[in-house]
C-alpha cells in the first residue's frame, strides 16, 4: 500500500507531496540503524559471551534450571550464546517488529527454535504465567539496553520492571554492573560548543547578551568519539573519578539520585566541561570488563576497540568557574530515569542537588553544539568579515538569508545603512512572499548568507540559499552583491579506518549465522538508501584519501536558479593503495573571488592521505556496496556522475570503479 506524504524539502524549502510505501519509515530506520556495527564489535561480543557462560555456570552450580530473559535481543545473538552455554530455555524480547522477525529467522537458521522464544513486545508488556508470554520467571537476565549515556534508552525503568515482574528473586545478570566515570577539564575547544564567545569586529568587541552567558544550556548529552579529541586540546583539572555504579542483579530504581566524588584539583584552570564514560563488569568478580574509555586512556591507544553504538559523553557545567591547584572540590552527578547532569561544588560543603539544566536564553534550542562551535570559529568569522568589508558601502541595504546567523550584526558593525534578515526557522513568510515593504521600500544591495539552515542534513541542502536568491531577484539592485558568490561540491574517494563497519555485512558472528539480518538490512538499503549519501561528521571518523580531492559541480549564486538540470561527470584516479569504502562529499562557499570557506577539508591532504575535517558541519558519505581493493598505481579510477535537478532540489549521483 502507498500513501501521499507531505515532506519539507530542505533544499527548495517547499512542502513536497510524495508517494511513499507504508514500509518506508521502517526501511529507513533499518538502513540507518547501523546494527552491523554492534555485531562487528568483537570485544563487546566476546565479553558478553564470557559473562553469559559464567552466569549460566553459577545457576547450574545451584542445581537450578537456567531460564534466561534477554531484553532487547536484536538478532538473538546473546540468546543463542546462552543456549550454547548450557541454558535450558531463553525468552528473547524485541519490540521492533522487523528486527524480531529477523531474530526468529536467525534462531531457526541456527537450530535454536525449540529453546528460544522470540517475544515481539516491549519488556514492560511481557506477561508471566501458564497463558503468558513466559511460562515462568527467569533466573538469568541478559540485556543490551545501553546508549552512550548508559541510561538514555530507558535501561533503568526496564530493569526496574523486570526485577519486579519477570525475574526470580535470586537471579544473575549479564552484565552484572555498570560503573560511570568522569573527569573535570578545561577546554577552549569543548567550551566553544556550549556558549557563544565574544568576537572582535573592526576593533569593537561584540559580547553575547547576559541572558546567554548566564544560561545553563541544553540538558542533552554531547555524545562524541572522544578518542578523536586530542588530549592536547584539554587540561585535566582533576583525576578520573568513579561517580556511581548500578548493580543489575538486584532491584534497580529509576528514581532521581545524586552522587558525589571528592578530589583535589591537580592543576589550576577554568572548570568548563566533564568528560564521562562507563564500564560494564560482566561478572561479580570484575574479571570480565567491557570499557567505553577513550583510546587515549589506554597504554597502547591503537588497541582500543572502535564503537559507534557506545561512544563517550561531554557534559557542560552550567557556568565556567576558576579552580586552583590543591583546592578541594566535589563533582556531583544527578540522574533521573533517562539522563545525567553534572555540577561542581567547593570544599566539603554539601549543597542541594541541582535541577536538570534547562535553556532559558533560547539559543541552545536554536543552535546545535557544532553550530556554537562554528559561530565561535575566529578564522571563519574573519573570512566573513573580510568578505563583507569588500562589498559593503555606506548606503548598503543588506538582507541576510541564514538561520541564527551573526552576519546581520557584522554588517551593521561594518557600517551598513540598513540590515534586514530572513530566517527560515523563525518566520512563516516564504522568500517569494517578501515585498519591498518588508525591506523598507528600498532595493537590496547586498544579499548575504553563510549559508546555514537548521533543516539541512546533507551538504547540498544549503542550496536553499540559491532558491531564496532567485525568489528575491525582483528586490535586488541590478548591481547587487551576492555573498557567497558561488558554491562548489567537492569529493574524494576514501578508505575509512572504522566507519565502514556500519555498512559491512556480518555473515557469521562469534560462530553464529546472522545472514538473515544482513539480508534484512540490504533489502532496506535497496529500498532507497543505498542510492543516497548519508551525513556523518568525518572529524570523528578517520579516513585516508585514496584520490585527490576535486570540485565536481559549481553553483553560481550571482545568477538565478537555472531551469534545466546541471550535470557533470568525470574520472578521479587512485593515487594511493588501500581499500576504497566510498566517497566523501562536501561544499565549499566562495564568498568573494579570493575568500573561500570550506565545510569539509580544513587543509591539504598529506602524503599518507590523512584528512583534517571541519568540526562544524557534517559531510556526505556515499558507501559502495562492497569495498574495492586499490593498488594505487593510477590504473584505476572512480567514475562519477552528478545531476542537480532544480525542480527537485536534489543531486542524483552515481559512482563506479573502473580501469584506465
Amino acid at each position: 500500500m502507498k500513501t501521499f506524504c507531505g515532506r519539507a524539502n530542505p533544499t527548495t524549502g517547499a512542502l513536497d507531496w510524495v508517494e511513499e510505501s507504508e514500509e518506508y519509515d521502517y526501511h529507513q530506520e533499518i538502513a540507518r540503524s547501523s546494527y552491523a556495527d554492534m555485531l562487528h564489535d568483537h570485544d563487546r561480543n566476546k565479553k558478553y559471551y564470557e559473562g553469559i557462560r559464567a552466569a549460566v555456570a553459577r545457576v547450574k552450580a545451584r542445581s537450578e534450571r537456567v531460564i534466561v530473559l534477554d531484553i532487547g535481543t536484536g538478532t538473538g545473538l546473546l540468546s543463542m550464546m546462552a543456549i550454547t552455554a548450557g541454558a535450558d530455555f531463553c525468552y528473547a524480547v524485541e519490540v521492533f517488529k522487523p528486527m524480531a522477525e529477523a531474530a526468529q529467522c536467525i534462531v531457526e537458521k541456527n537450530g535454536f527454535s525449540d529453546k528460544i522464544k522470540i517475544i515481539n513486545k516491549h519488556s514492560t508488556d511481557v506477561t508471566v504465567g501458564p497463558d503468558g508470554d513466559m511460562q515462568v520467571k527467569a533466573n538469568v537476565l541478559i540485556t543490551e539496553l545501553f546508549d552512550t549515556e548508559l541510561i538514555g534508552e530507558g535501561a533503568l525503568p526496564s530493569y526496574e520492571h523486570a526485577h519486579q515482574n519477570l525475574m526470580q528473586e535470586r537471579c544473575e545478570a549479564v552484565p552484572h554492573r555498570a560503573t560511570v566515570y568522569a573527569q573535570l577539564v578545561e577546554s577552549e575547544l569543548l567550551w566553544s560548543w556550549a556558549q557563544l564567545q565574544p568576537v572582535e569586529v573592526e576593533g569593537a568587541r561584540l559580547v553575547p547578551p547576559p541572558a546567554v552567558g548566564r544560561c545553563a544550556g541544553a540538558h542533552a548529552v554531547c555524545d562524541i568519539q572522544l578518542s578523536q579529541v586530542s588530549p592536547a586540546s584539554f587540561t585535566p583539572l582533576g583525576p578520573v573519578c568513579t561517580m556511581f555504579t548500578v548493580d543489575f542483579s538486584k532491584p534497580v530504581s529509576s528514581a532521581f539520585q545524586a552522587h558525589s566524588s571528592q578530589f583535589v584539583a591537580q592543576s589550576s584552570g577554568r572548570a568548563q566541561a566533564v568528560l564521562s564514560w562507563w564500564d560494564l563488569d560482566m561478572d561479580p568478580t570484575g574479571s570480565i570488563v567491557c570499557t567505553m574509555a577513550p583510546s587515549w586512556t589506554y597504554q597502547e591507544p591503537k588497541m582500543a576497540p572502535w564503537r559507534d553504538h557506545w561512544m563517550q559523553s561531554v557534559y557542560f557545567l552550567p557556568v565556567e568557574s576558576q579552580v586552583t591547584e590543591g583546592e578541594e572540590l566535589s563533582l556531583m552527578v544527578c540522574h533521573d530515569d533517562y539522563s545525567l547532569w553534572y555540577s561542581l561544588q567547593r570544599g566539603s560543603q554539601t549543597e542541594a542537588p541541582p535541577s536538570r539544566p534547562c535553556c532559558t536564553c533560547q539559543a541552545h534550542l536554536v543552535w546545535t553544539r557544532p553550530r556554537f562551535g562554528e559561530l565561535n570559529d575566529r578564522r571563519r568569522t574573519e573570512s566573513y568579515v573580510s568578505a563583507l568589508r569588500s562589498v559593503l558601502r555606506e548606503d548598503s541595504v543588506c538582507l541576510s538569508v541564514s538561520d541564527g546567523s551573526l552576519l546581520p550584526v557584522f554588517a551593521h558593525m561594518l557600517g551598513a545603512k540598513k540590515v534586514r534578515r530572513f530566517h527560515l526557522t523563525d518566520t512563516v513568510i516564504r522568500p517569494e512572499q517578501l515585498t519591498s515593504n518588508d525591506v523598507g521600500g528600498e532595493q537590496i544591495s547586498v544579499l548575504m548568507g553563510e549559508p546555514y539552515f537548521s533543516t539541512s542534513l546533507l551538504p547540498w541542502h544549503s542550496l536553499f540559499f540559491w532558491y531564496c536568491r532567485t525568489a528575491l531577484a525582483g528586490l535586488l539592485r541590478p548591481d547587487a552583491s551576492i555573498l557567497p558568490r558561488s558554491a562548489s561540491l567537492h569529493m574524494v574517494a576514501v578508505e575509512f579506518q572504522d566507519l565502514w563497519r556500519i555498512r559491512a555485512p556480518c555473515g557469521t558472528c562469534e560462530g553464529f549465522d546472522v545472514t538473515p539480518m544482513d539480508e534484512m538490512v540490504q533489502r532496506s538499503l535497496d529500498f532507497r538508501e543505498s542510492r543516497e549519501a548519508e551525513p556523518h561528521p568525518l572529524w570523528e571518523y578517520p579516513c585516508r584519501a585514496l584520490t585527490q580531492s576535486t570540485a565536481t559541480m559549481t553553483f553560481d549564486f550571482t545568477q538565478c536558479l537555472p531551469q534545466q538540470p546541471i550535470s557533470s561527470q568525470g574520472l578521479l584516479s587512485f593515487i594511493r593503495e588501500g581499500r576504497c569504502h566510498g566517497v566523501a562529499l562536501w561544499m565549499e562557499y566562495h564568498l568573494t573571488d579570493d575568500i573561500t570557506v570550506s565545510a569539509g577539508l580544513n587543509g591539504p591532504i598529506n602524503e599518507q592521505g590523512d584528512c583534517e575535517w571541519s568540526r562544524h558541519r557534517k559531510q556526505g558519505v556515499y558507501f559502495f556496496g562492497s569495498p574495492w581493493e586499490i593498488s594505487g598505481d593510477g590504473r584505476a579510477a572512480v567514475s562519477y556522475s552528478f545531476t542537480f535537478e532544480p525542480s527537485l532540489g536534489d543531486i542524483r549521483m552515481d559512482f563506479s570503479v573502473t580501469s584506465q
